[in-house]
């Protein structure tokens, strides 16, 4: 055990008084029905209702033979909570600010069970003091002193399985802080506040104390009560300002040559504490010109009680006019971090979240919020790590706040109903190793750095049921593609162009050949007109069957039926086969054959056979090993992809190829081979 003394005196007297107003207070009247308010008529205090201070419990009234005119107003109503292991009040503080906080509970048979609760009451993430109702009438407060880290404080209520957990009161008091300075954690008050030969035999509290302190009246049968009628003024010296009402009396020896003697509690329940006292003196006795001031006065003390006594040339016995007894309570367990504590308290604002998301996310680890694990690192504050909000009616786009949960491995959107975009900021997040959009209405694509580090294995990423979300390169490349559309459409304007004036000398020169090649065209037409009859490039089908192996290798599929890949004279060719129940039919086949075999040009494939026979209807091609033009158009490798250069030359080829052959468009193909588009 350990105990500090801090002697704290005032040393004039006046006729002026004191006051301060009610800046900074919070007042909350805990189970006050919503947006109700009142100022208290005894202390001129302004409270105000708990409701939106916390989304938990219920409201409840005490027993009506509680209900009396000597029941302070503040206390009628309680909120009670029956669910949850740990229900907590929010209340904004300013960081690193002294905060002496209050808490007051009358049971008042408020349940109709007249059953007295035992709980714990915790002060951020470290528990404060366990709250043992011991009479259902009389008000039960206790008392911290909290230097607030954050712009936030939780003040909870943990069930012990004991009853149920209620609170009638919480308040709120700034402090200076060079008050109550502790060497480590914070200040409960030790049983109360005593004025010692107190004046009023009342309370005093607000407005005579301006931090709204409660002095309660204490008197000692072998001590001798003195007090004055002046105010005791203790001006700019003293930050702790105890009021004037209770400097004005005090507690002195009758006889100056005995100590005056003060014990602070029982040595088995507070053995292992460590203690500060405050004392506050005054001299309130106007002093003979033979008498020397109390102040000159020591301590002396061992164990739980110690004494005052007179010292040096003191003709006077001590006097003692307030006490103030504290014990320490560590606060071992850190807040979680406040940039953390900011986004999840803002992504639990947006999304309405209802969950028991109340007190510290992280701290402490019996109470961590659903959804959410976080990293513990010594006394360092713990960090969000992983948040999993699947199937929990989110709607809206994602929350911008995500982003700032710089530490998340793991991100569970699924099976909401999350609309918009995938944000970009979700790429930001460097240390994101899992996220599972699945089962939303998300639109558009998936950002390029989120795809490639879950090609490259950096990233275990769902986007499942999203009917309009698109998650491929492919997208991401025609989306960066509407930033160049400008250019590209100049570029296309110019490829027409240029490819329409070629055409035009190509068809002029063609004319100017007509004459002489008319003669040769119309022999080679007569010629190759009725090659269907010709037996030198028909097929019988088992020379089919033997030609593609029994029809092993699929090339692709089209209109007709499908291609299948061959060798004829160990000369690889592409063998179409025509379906039994294709919608275009016998008049297409001859069409295409009739065509193929009369046309030979160097930009379209050459038919190599056919095969008609029974139900069999088939056509053999060349085979394009490089692929075909669609391949080389839409390839994903830049590096193969055609050059405008070449996609003009295959233009004008085509236009030539067109217009020797007067192909038309109602012939039928299979892509790759003939594409009437």
């Amino acid at each position: 055990m350990e105990i500090s003394f801090l002697v704290l005196g005032v040393l004039a007297l006046t006729s002026l008084a004191q006051g301060q107003d009610q800046s900074g207070f919070l007042s909350l009247d805990c189970g006050l029905p919503a947006d109700a308010s009142y100022s208290d008529p005894k202390t001129s205090l302004y409270y105000i209702s708990d409701a939106s201070f916390i989304n938990s419990g219920v409201t409840k009234s005490i027993s009506s033979e509680f209900s009396t005119n000597s029941i302070d107003r503040p206390l009628w109503y309680v909120r009670s909570f029956p669910k949850g292991s740990r229900n907590c009040y929010n209340v904004t503080t300013i960081a690193d600010t002294k905060y002496l906080i209050k808490a007051t509970f009358m049971y008042g048979n408020y349940d109709n069970l007249n059953q007295l609760p035992v709980f714990d009451l915790h002060i951020g993430p470290n528990k404060w003091v366990t709250v043992q109702i011991l009479n259902a009438s009389t008000p039960l407060v206790q008392e911290i002193i909290y230097d607030a880290p954050l712009k936030y404080t939780s003040v909870c209520l943990a069930n012990k399985n004991s009853g149920t957990p209620f609170i009638s009161i919480l308040e709120l008091r700034p402090l200076k802080n060079t008050t109550y300075v502790a060497q480590s954690g914070a200040l409960a008050l030790l049983n109360k506040r005593l004025d010692l030969g107190s004046i009023t035999n009342q309370t005093v509290r607000y407005p005579d104390d301006v931090y709204d302190r409660l002095w309660h009246p204490f008197h000692l049968i072998q001590l001798t009560d003195i007090s004055t009628n002046l105010t005791v003024d203790f001006g700019s010296h003293n930050d702790y300002q105890p009021p004037s009402i209770v400097m004005r009396s005090a507690v002195t020896q009758a006889n100056s040559s005995n100590p005056l003697l003060v014990s602070i509690g029982d040595s088995v329940e507070y053995k292992t504490y460590q203690f500060y006292v405050y004392m506050h003196f005054a001299e309130i006795e106007k002093l003979e010109a033979n008498q020397s001031p109390y102040s000159e006065s020591a301590i002396t003390g061992g164990n739980y009680d110690f004494s005052l006594f007179k010292v040096g040339g003191s003709t006077l016995p001590p006097l003692l006019n307030a006490i103030e007894v504290y014990y320490v309570v560590e606060l071992l367990q850190s807040e979680t971090s406040q940039a953390d504590i900011d986004a999840i308290m803002e992504i639990k604002s947006t999304y309405g979240i209802t969950r028991n998301w109340q007190g510290d996310p992280c701290a402490p680890q019996d109470y961590v919020w659903d959804g959410l694990s976080c990293s513990y690192n010594g006394t360092a504050p713990p960090i969000i790590t992983s948040l999993n909000l699947s199937s929990s009616g989110l709607t809206g786009e994602i929350a911008s706040d995500i982003a700032n949960l710089k530490s998340l491995k793991s991100l569970d959107l699924s099976n909401n109903t999350l609309t918009g975009p995938v944000p970009d900021f979700l790429s930001q997040l460097a240390s994101l190793k899992v996220l599972n959009m699945t089962g939303n209405r998300l639109t558009g694509t998936v950002p390029v750095d989120l795809l490639k580090r879950s090609q490259s294995g950096l990233l275990l990423l769902s986007v499942d049921g999203n009917p309009e979300l698109c998650a491929s390169d492919s997208c991401n490349d025609n989306k960066n593609k509407k930033y160049v559309v400008p250019v590209t459409v100049s570029v296309a304007a110019l490829f027409v162009i240029v490819a329409a004036i070629l055409l035009a000398i190509c068809l002029k020169r063609r004319k100017k050949q007509a004459a002489v090649a008319g003669e040769m065209m119309e022999a080679q037409t007569r010629k190759t007109s009725d090659a269907l009859e010709s037996r030198k490039r028909q097929f019988t089908y088992s020379e089919v069957l033997e030609i593609t192996n029994n029809f092993e290798r699929v090339l692709g599929r089209g209109g007709f039926g499908s291609v299948y890949h061959g060798y004829l004279d160990d000369i690889e060719v592409a063998v179409k086969t025509v379906s039994p129940s294709s919608v275009q039919g016998y008049k297409e086949f001859q069409a295409e054959v009739k065509l193929l075999l009369r046309v030979h040009h160097k930009n379209l494939t050459s038919l190599v056979g056919y095969c008609e026979e029974a139900n069999h209807l088939v056509l053999i091609y060349e085979y394009m090993a490089n692929g075909d033009l669609k391949h080389h158009l839409s390839v994903d490798d830049p590096a193969d992809i055609l050059s405008w250069e070449g996609r003009l030359r295959i233009a004008l080829g085509a236009a030539q190829a067109e217009g020797d052959s007067h192909v038309t468009t109602t012939v039928a193909g299979t892509p790759g081979y003939l594409d009437p588009e």
